[in-house]
Order: C-alpha cells, then structure tokens, then sequence
C-alpha cells in the first residue's frame, strides 16, 4: 500500500506542476498579445493630440501665423522702398523656453525659416551655428580647392534684423480636466539701432480631459 501512495503522490505533484506550467506559459502568451505595438504612419500635416501637450502641429501653426504677422507689418515694405527695392536681410535668434515642458525649439526655429524662405519678401542669412561650419569649410577651400573654385574670403552678408522671442506656458487643472495655454512672442530687432521695428505674439488654448474607462 505505501509504494501505492507514493505513486499516486507522484502523480499529483506532476500533474500540479504540469498545471502550474501551463498557467505560467498561458499568463505569458497573454501578456505578450496585450503588449503587441501597432505602428501605422499617417499624414504629417494631420492634427494628432495624444498628450495635450506642444506638438508639431502647434510648430507649424505657430510658425505661419507669425511669418504672416512680421511679413504683414509695414517695416519690410518701408526697408525696400528706402533701399530701392533691396529685400531686408534677416536671421533667426534665439527662441527661449520658459516652459516646464521639453518643447523642441530647433524644430520651430525651422519652421520659421522655411516659412521665411518661402515668402521671397527678405533674405534669410545662416544663424551663429550654420556659419561656423561654413566658415571652416572656406578656410579649407582656400589651401585645397583650385584657385577658381575657391570662395572668397569676408564676402558674407550681414543681417540686418535678428527676429528673437520665448514661448511661456499657463496650466490649470481640476481632477480629470486641465488647460494647457501656450503664448508665443516675437520681436524683430534692427541690429545696428537695437530699434524693435516689430513685436508679435499667438496664442494657442488646449483643453484636455481625461475620460473614465468603464468596463
């Protein structure tokens, strides 16, 4: 009777072990089904929130609604008539985030310079960054590059006006809602006066609410 016992014992704790393995295997599996990622690309010019928070849609919107402000005023159109037609020649400073938010500011500094480029009203120069690979690439020209091919020295084109400005952010929240206010400001500077020719400034307002998932 006893080795009878010690047998069935046996079996048991197999087949526990053997239950006990399939729930861990079948656990796995499920955890695996949950965690599957899906990634489906869409239109880059589609408005997609997921966090409430700066994206490339404000970026872009930001950015065309402020090149349509500073290209509206009047001092572009006053430049070239006192410099018989001549565009006015104009780099992009530094933006400053005084979020608590990352907010590629890189991105929307692009954004200003395509709008700025495509507008054909001034001249877009190469910022403090861009120059310095420039200039290092002329240097090297000049001990390398055939004689006709060189570029030349101190022939570059100073800016005239530096257009600068910061990017400030309001949230207020109650339970499950927030608002989230974003307000951008702009100022072009005239680089030999320090005169402000132009001062400009978009507003965007977000409201986020965070729904209860019922089962």
């Amino acid at each position: 009777m006893i080795p009878l016992f010690r047998a069935v014992r046996a079996v048991q704790r197999h087949a526990r072990g053997v239950i006990a393995l399939g729930l861990a295997l079948g656990l796995a599996l499920l955890a695996a089904a949950c965690s599957i990622k899906r990634v489906a690309r869409v239109d880059p010019a589609s408005v997609t929130d997921l966090s409430g928070g700066w994206n490339d849609v404000d970026s872009r919107l930001v950015a065309n609604e402020l090149i349509g402000q500073v290209l509206g005023a009047s001092w572009a159109r006053d430049w070239a008539a006192a410099h018989g037609g001549e565009t006015p020649t104009v780099i992009i400073g530094e933006f400053r985030n005084r979020t608590l938010e990352h907010i590629p500011i890189g991105t929307f500094q692009k954004d200003l310079e395509r709008a700025f480029i495509g507008s054909s009203a001034v001249t877009l120069v190469a910022s403090r960054g861009e120059r310095e690979e420039v200039r290092a690439e002329r240097l090297d020209q000049q001990a390398n590059a055939a004689a006709d091919t060189r570029a030349r020295l101190a022939r570059e084109q100073g800016a005239r006006f530096v257009l600068q400005g910061d990017v400030q952010e309001i949230t207020d929240s109650q339970g499950r809602e927030k608002i989230v206010y974003y307000q951008v400001d702009c100022t072009l500077i005239d680089l030999e006066t320090n005169a402000k020719v132009w001062a400009g400034q978009h507003k965007i307002k977000k409201y986020i609410q965070q729904r209860r998932i019922t089962p």
